[in-house]
This record gives C-alpha cells, structure tokens and sequence, in this order.
C-alpha cells in the first residue's frame, strides 16, 4: 500500500482489531469498528483502545477462574 492508503479500523467478534484498507471488503467475521485515517492514525488509535490485546473469550475465561478462586469476592 502507498503512504497516500486510507485504512480503516475493523473489529471481530473476540475485540481483535485490524486495519483495513478503505474500499476493500471486510472478511467474514469483521465489522468496521467507526476509525477511519492514515495508517499512521489508525495505529495509534488502535493502541489506544485495544490496550488488552487478548481475545474476547480468554480475558472472559481468566476473569470467572479469578472470580472462582478468589470465591467470587472483588
């Protein structure tokens, strides 16, 4: 892609993000996330909302295993 690409941001079902270039079909199973911009711009927007990087399920699982240990006090 030329520097001049606009990419938008794209989300799947397990809050992964990725760029995207404008114009192009999303693949199955993503959805424009609303963050459209340079590459330079979506990265950076990326990083500030995605801080977790982990998918969806596994900070689910992690969260009801702590939750079980610690008997579901917080």
């Amino acid at each position: 892609m030329t520097a001049s690409t606009r990419y938008l941001v794209a989300v799947n079902d397990e809050e992964q993000h990725a760029l995207w270039p404008e114009g192009t079909p999303l693949p199955a199973g993503w959805r424009a996330e609303g963050f459209g911009g340079t590459e330079e711009e979506c990265v950076a927007h990326v990083d500030r909302v995605w801080p977790d990087i982990r998918p969806l399920s596994l900070r689910r699982r992690l969260a009801d295993e702590a939750a079980r240990r610690d008997g579901g006090a917080r």
